[in-house]
C-alpha cells in the first residue's frame, strides 16, 4: 500500500488518474470502516490542498472547499440562512469528529442519515467535481443517487461545493430526532429554510428531510401548503400523509416507517418554528 499527499489539486487528480486509490480528507468514516484490516488500496491524502479548503463569498453566492471541516462551518461568520447547516454541523458526532471530518466527505459517503444533506438541499447547493478532463457541477440532488452511491465517474474528486445567495431575509432551521442527545445516527432529522413577507406570513419554504429514504428528500408539496401561511399558526399547521409522500421510510432498530413519519411531521414544525422564531426576534 502506497500513501501520497500532494500540495495541489491538480497533483492530486494526476494520481487519481493513474490510480486505483482511495480518496481520504477527514478520514472519519474511512478508517473505524476498516476495523482491523489493511487499506485495500492505496491512499490519496487530500486535506493538505489549499484550493479545497475555506469558505469563500462569490460574485453570485459561496464556495465551500471540499476539505472544510464541519467545525469551521459551524464558526463562519455566514448569513442566517446558512443557521441550519451550522446546526446540522454540530450534529456532525463529536467535537474531535467535527474537526476532522469535511463536508465533501459527508457528501461521498452518501449516507441517508448524513446530517449534512438536508440544510444543504435546502441551501439549493451544487457538486463541483474536477478530474484531469476538466470541471462540472452537479446538484446535490443528483449526486448522491442513492445508498453509498454518488455519481463521481472515475478520475473525479470534489473539489468544492456552490451555494446561491438565498433569498434576502431568509431564516433556516434543523431538527433531528435520535435515541440519546448527542453523537447518534439519526431517527429523522429535517432541515427548512423560509422567508416571511411584510405581513409575517411565509412567502417562501424550502423543506428537507433526512433519514427517512434513500437519499435525503425535498417536501415539495408542503412548500407549496406553507406559503401565504401566517408565522404565528406554524406551530398547529397540518401536515397531511400527502405532503410526506416523497419520503421511504424503513423499519429498523431505530424505529419504524411509520413512527419516521410522525417524527417528521413534529420536526419540521419544530424546525419551522425555530426558523420563524429567529427571524420574529430579528437576530443576525
Amino acid at each position: 500500500m502506497a500513501y501520497s499527499a500532494p500540495s495541489t489539486l491538480q497533483g492530486a487528480l494526476s494520481a487519481l488518474a493513474a490510480g486505483p486509490v482511495a480518496v481520504i480528507a477527514g478520514g472519519t468514516d474511512f478508517y473505524p470502516g476498516l476495523r482491523d484490516a489493511p487499506a485495500p488500496t492505496d491512499l490519496l491524502d487530500i486535506t493538505g490542498i489549499a484550493e479545497l479548503r475555506g469558505i469563500a463569498r462569490t460574485p453570485t453566492g459561496w464556495r465551500i472547499g471540499a476539505c472544510t471541516r464541519w467545525s469551521e462551518i459551524v464558526r463562519a461568520d455566514l448569513p442566517p440562512a446558512f443557521d441550519g447547516l451550522k446546526a446540522a454541523g454540530r450534529e456532525v458526532g463529536s467535537v474531535q469528529i467535527q474537526n476532522a471530518a469535511t463536508v465533501a466527505g459527508n457528501l461521498c459517503n452518501a449516507s441517508p442519515a448524513a446530517d449534512g444533506v438536508p440544510p444543504l438541499l435546502t441551501l439549493e447547493a451544487e457538486v463541483e467535481l474536477a478530474s484531469d478532463r476538466g470541471k462540472r457541477r452537479l446538484p446535490l440532488g443528483e449526486f448522491i443517487s442513492g445508498v453509498r452511491q454518488v455519481a463521481l465517474r472515475p478520475g473525479e474528486l470534489v473539489a468544492a461545493l456552490h451555494l446561491p445567495d438565498p433569498p434576502a431575509g431568509a431564516r433556516a432551521g434543523f431538527a433531528k430526532l435520535g435515541s440519546r442527545r448527542y453523537m447518534v445516527i439519526s431517527i429523522a432529522m429535517v432541515a427548512v429554510l423560509v422567508r416571511l413577507d411584510g405581513a409575517g406570513a411565509i412567502a417562501e419554504a424550502r423543506i428537507a428531510v433526512g433519514a427517512c429514504s434513500p437519499v435525503a428528500r425535498r417536501l415539495p408539496a408542503l412548500e407549496v401548503m406553507l406559503a401565504g401561511c401566517p408565522a404565528a399558526r406554524l406551530a398547529g399547521f397540518d401536515i397531511a400523509p400527502a405532503h410526506l409522500e416523497p419520503l421511504a421510510p424503513i423499519d429498523d432498530l431505530r424505529g419504524t416507517a411509520a413512527y419516521r413519519l410522525d417524527a417528521v411531521a413534529e420536526l419540521c414544525r419544530r424546525a419551522l418554528a425555530e426558523a420563524v422564531g429567529v427571524a420574529e426576534r430579528g437576530d443576525g
